[in-house]
């Protein structure tokens, strides 16, 4: 049995590595948000506690959605 990731591509996102437009995918990884580049090796991880500061100081943020 294949552990199938479920993996979005970002629509409008620019690569900050090489600038490639649409080419950034997002995917969790052990409840761990990760960005990749599929032209370039880019990689980004934003972990929980990311998350949780970003969301506390945005005065605007009902709350966050976790699938």
């Amino acid at each position: 049995m294949t552990n199938k990731q479920r993996k979005r591509f970002i629509a409008g996102a620019t690569c900050p590595q090489c600038k490639s437009v649409d080419s950034i995918m997002l995917y969790f990884e052990n409840n761990v948000e990760k960005l990749q580049c599929v032209k370039c090796e880019y990689k980004d991880v934003q972990s929980a506690t990311d998350v949780s500061e970003q969301v506390a100081s945005a005065a605007d943020v009902i709350g966050v959605f976790k699938p």
